[in-house]
């Protein structure tokens, strides 16, 4: 009975994070200098637009 439980439980869990993916990264401080910046970037691979839509974002707040 426990295991049964427990199979739905992680089925549970795993639908509640594959959610999580939030979209986009938003051009703040921590995503727009060092690591924050190389990571949000690989999100962008395949959009050219966002991308540099994000880097226009990035450069305006170092302004």
């Amino acid at each position: 009975m426990n295991f049964k439980y427990s199979v739905i439980c992680i089925i549970g869990l795993s639908i509640a994070l594959i959610g999580c993916d939030g979209g986009p990264p938003e051009a703040n401080a921590v995503n727009c200098s060092g690591k924050g910046m190389e990571k949000a970037l690989s999100s962008f691979r395949n959009n050219e637009t966002e991308r540099q839509a994000f880097l226009d974002k990035c450069n305006a707040l170092n302004k």
